[in-house]
């Protein structure tokens, strides 16, 4: 009985079989390419490059281009503008706290040196018995500059000059206050020796501990320096990008307009309101922080140096006075011919006059200029004293001329004290000002960089939804 192939197992049987042999000559041909798969030799980059091309070519493509790039530049516009801001922030707080603070230290580094080295020679002229209230004002001026100096060290920010400085000063400092307690206890003992140890430390005092602490003032005050002009640079890349991006919102929606006659485009509209607010909320609060830092700079910076230089003077011009009682004449300048103590106090006295000079110009209210007033006319009064005392000691009433000096009454002590008294109040009331303008400058830039973030994001999805308005027709 005859039975038919199998149909199936022919197709099998003619897959197995091995293919017939290319006649020699015929060259091999190409596979045929799949469908959708990317052409040999070519990177996904060019098949980007080949398929942005082919949407560009269609309106629906067109507009998705356009709404990806209006999205980028929103969002990017405001993420630069949030961290430029911040940035800005940052150092602005800077300017009202730490650096403030550190050049404020600093300067009372100096002061508390130089205060302790006048009251130790002011209780030296009281006798051999130095008055409980000196002694007191001594120990608390050398225990507040090394407070000082530890809070320096602390805070400093790894600034190699001001360690080096506060390191000097940490070393000095014990050795001025040993030979000032050799001078006092020589002198308890009636010993002239006394008088060359209070010399000495003096000249230590006045050649190495204040030089010091100057060089560490002015390494601190140009660190407030350098944030100041930080935190007032202009964004420049934010306002640049959010020009552009207003700038390419108005275009698109101008482009928009001439094609279909269509004036609002509620998606497109709401992304240019939001980048053009940002841009206005960051020009605006930019200069009033720029404001408050000029004004911070002005009238309460400057007017701190100076109020600082004048106090500095003042107690230096005390501290010669004093010396140059202790000495007698004992110390003569290079030349020979004159009392050294007294030619370093009368250009003490000069520079107080030059520095009071400029705090009453930079003075910008009644509560600052009064204070310095005030000043002007105890250091006319000082001068007329002091020109007594030396009248007195140069008639060989020395007893007189101490009287005149260190003196209960009117002496140069309490012409001194009065000074002293009104720098304190100007020096208070500038270093509130200066806090106030560096704190509505920080104020004004503190929300900024949260609602740049907010606005930039609502604007970017605005920009997407509107173009998505304008796609939606051609579906």
């Amino acid at each position: 009985m005859a039975h038919q192939p199998n149909a199936s197992a022919a197709p099998a049987a003619r897959s197995t079989a091995p293919a017939p042999a290319r006649p020699a000559g015929v060259p091999a041909q190409p596979s045929p390419v799949l469908p959708g798969a990317p052409p040999a030799g070519r990177g996904a980059w060019a098949v980007g490059r080949e398929r942005l091309r082919a949407a560009a070519t269609t309106e629906p493509g067109r507009l998705q281009i356009l709404g990806a790039v209006l999205a980028l530049l929103v969002v990017a516009f405001g993420t630069v503008t949030a961290l430029e801001v911040h940035d800005r922030f940052s150092v602005t707080t800077d300017v009202a706290g730490r650096s403030r603070l550190l050049s404020n230290d600093a300067a009372s580094v100096y002061r508390a040196l130089a205060e302790a080295d006048t009251t130790a020679a002011s209780g030296f002229l009281a006798g051999s018995l130095e008055p409980t209230a000196s002694r007191k004002q001594y120990d608390a001026d050398i225990a507040t500059a090394s407070q000082l100096l530890v809070k320096a060290a602390s805070n400093t920010g790894g600034s190699q000059e001001s360690i080096r400085e506060i390191t000097l000063l940490n070393e000095q400092l014990p050795r001025y206050t040993g030979l000032v307690e050799r001078a006092r206890a020589a002198n308890r003992q009636g010993l002239p020796l006394g008088g060359a140890y209070l010399r000495y430390a003096n000249h230590r005092m006045t050649t190495v501990l204040l030089p010091a602490a100057k060089r560490l003032y002015e390494a601190e005050t140009e660190r407030l320096h350098r944030d100041d002009r930080s935190a007032r640079a202009w964004p420049y890349l934010s306002l640049a990008l959010g020009l552009l991006a207003l700038a390419a919102l108005g275009g698109v929606q101008r482009r928009e307009y001439l094609r279909t006659h269509r004036v609002f485009n509620h998606g497109l509209l709401a992304a240019t309101a939001a980048t053009a607010g940002v841009l206005l909320w960051l020009g605006t609060a930019h200069a009033v922080a720029r404001a408050g830092l000029d004004d911070a700079r002005t009238h309460g910076q400057e007017s701190l140096q100076a109020l600082t230089t004048a106090r500095i003077s003042s107690l230096t011009a005390r501290a010669n006075e004093n010396l140059a009682l202790v000495a007698r004449g004992a110390v003569l300048t290079e030349d020979g011919k004159n009392d050294k103590y007294e030619v370093d106090h009368t250009a003490s006295m000069n520079a107080l006059k030059a520095a009071l000079a400029q705090a009453g110009r930079l003075a910008d209210d009644e509560a600052g200029r009064a204070p310095v007033d005030d000043s002007v006319r105890r250091v006319a009064e000082w001068e007329e004293r002091h020109r007594d005392a030396r009248a007195k000691d140069r008639e060989g009433s020395y007893q007189d001329a101490l009287d005149r000096t260190v003196g209960p009454g009117e002496s140069t002590s309490r012409s001194f004290s009065r000074i002293d008294g009104a720098l304190d109040r100007a020096l208070n009331h500038e270093r509130a000002e200066f806090t106030r303008s560096a704190e509505d400058a920080r104020d004004a830039l503190e929300p900024l960089p949260l609602g740049a973030a907010a606005l930039g994001v609502l604007g970017a999805a605005g920009a997407v939804l509107g173009v998505n308005r304008r796609l939606s027709e051609y579906r």
